[in-house]
């Protein structure tokens, strides 16, 4: 099954280079392109693509913003941000809103098509290492508590945790003596109970509630949630 992709970026000329790159892969489908975030929106609503080539700054309604709206569609598709920067704070916003990871816009074809494959299969597109050194640099220095922390299981909270101190899936496995595969369906469930999309927005939630906080350049747990 083909890749439907939506391309959304305010330049004409890199719109139609991600149409010719892309036009020549048999198991991806270019659906549709958008000049701005609120073409965006509305492209994807009416065309359903799997992936979202997401620009940051766009006229009308930006990147960050249209993720937010694409993200509350059922079902959502997936957020590839595109941006200039390596690591800066737009990146660290769209991760926030929902993107399931971000590209640089001078990344290689390969990487591009690869990227595009990985958020078809649901698959995150940042180690969890590389996640955790993002939000550690952006994330707001006073912990807001959730409530929606207290609908996790103990098993389910340490998951959590796991997640944010960059741990792999094969490392989560490791440390709680569980299956990779266990680990995926608790990392599901935690994702479905606190509304959220990607595994990267659950990192961004475990900072910004205070379940972890970075301390001298290393995150380390600070209150534990169960239920």
């Amino acid at each position: 099954m083909s890749i439907r992709v939506l391309v959304a970026d305010d330049e004409r000329l890199i719109r139609a280079g991600y149409r010719m790159i892309l036009d020549t892969e048999p198991d991806v489908e270019v659906v549709g392109e958008a000049a701005d975030g609120v073409e965006a929106v509305e492209q994807a609503r009416r065309l359903r693509p799997d992936v979202v080539l997401m620009d940051v700054r766009m006229p009308r309604l930006d990147g960050i913003a249209a993720t937010r709206s694409l993200v509350k569609m059922e079902p959502p598709p997936a957020v590839l941000v595109v941006t200039t920067f390596d690591l800066d704070e737009y990146v660290y916003q769209a991760l926030r809103a929902g993107a399931v990871g971000f590209l640089l816009k001078d990344a290689p074809e390969q990487q591009l098509l690869a990227a595009l494959r990985a958020a078809r299969d649901g698959v995150a597109l940042m180690t969890p290492s590389v996640t955790r050194r993002l939000v550690e640099t952006f994330a707001t220095a006073t912990p807001v508590p959730d409530e929606r922390l207290h609908v996790l299981t103990e098993r389910e909270t340490d998951i959590l945790t796991q997640l944010a101190l960059g741990l792999s899936n094969s490392d989560i496995a490791r440390d709680l003596s569980i299956g990779e595969t266990t680990v995926k369906t608790h990392v599901s469930r935690v994702l479905t109970k606190l509304g959220l999309t990607s595994r990267s927005q659950a990192v961004v939630l475990a900072y910004e509630t205070g379940l972890v906080v970075p301390r001298h350049g290393k995150a380390t747990e600070r209150y534990t949630f169960g239920g």
